[in-house]
């Protein structure tokens, strides 16, 4: 097998890995968990706690309607962008390990939010506080294509934030409750982040092989 298309095997095999636990975790949650119900893992605290968002990774909401959709089609945008580039610079062999880890953690996060944007919707009834989700449920599903909701599900309550810091005094660290798709997602930036010299080094373009001098008669003496 050469380069080219071992990284191209790589690269789906972690994306679809990384989508399948994703969504096996959130289609649990969704379907036996009511909304909002908080489940001890370890200890106090790392907890599943199932909520439901409508805009960006960790609950971050980018408006109602229009401003979903808008989000929908710009992850759907970037995942195309990203999956030609990483596709072009495995085919131009300047990709190494890392850059391609990076590429399909972000790519296999944004994958993972999509689905329930655009599907969840269709698929599933109602949360509520008193009763958990059906899947493919006789009525049809909650929302229309495109406007599904986000499942949440990671509670990490690792030590109290003093009431007198801004924004999220009073809660604990941290505050956010997120999924495996937004620890993808998070992880890949950082890391892109933490190497942007290596990685940025990998996408350069390489320089074109300089064409040979013509054979010109001054060229022959000079070679004999």
């Amino acid at each position: 097998m050469n380069k080219q298309r071992k990284y191209n095997v790589i690269a789906v095999c972690v994306i679809a890995t990384v989508i399948l636990l994703d969504q096996l975790l959130k289609i649990w949650v969704k379907t036996h968990l009511a909304l909002g119900e908080c489940v001890p893992v370890l200890g106090n605290w790392f907890n599943l706690h199932f909520v439901e968002n409508e805009g960006m990774a960790f609950g971050i909401s980018l408006g109602q309607n229009f401003g979903k959709l808008m989000l929908s089609l710009l992850r759907i945008a970037l995942v195309v962008l990203l999956c030609w580039y990483t596709h072009r610079l495995i085919k131009r062999e300047r990709m190494d390990g890392l850059t391609l880890a990076v590429f399909c953690l972000v790519i296999a996060g944004a994958l993972g939010n999509i689905i329930d944007s655009l599907f969840y919707g269709l698929v599933f009834s109602a949360s509520t506080p008193f009763a958990a989700a059906t899947l493919f449920p006789e009525g049809g599903g909650y929302a229309p294509f495109f406007y599904g909701r986000v499942v949440d599900m990671f509670y990490l309550k690792l030590f109290p934030i003093p009431d007198k810091f801004p924004l999220w005094g009073g809660s604990y660290f941290f505050p956010a409750i997120f999924n495996i798709a937004d620890a993808c997602i998070t992880v890949g930036i950082f890391l892109m982040i933490i190497f942007n010299k290596r990685i940025f080094k990998q996408i350069e373009a390489p320089q074109e092989a300089k064409e040979p001098a013509p054979e010109t008669e001054e060229n022959l003496i000079q070679d004999k």
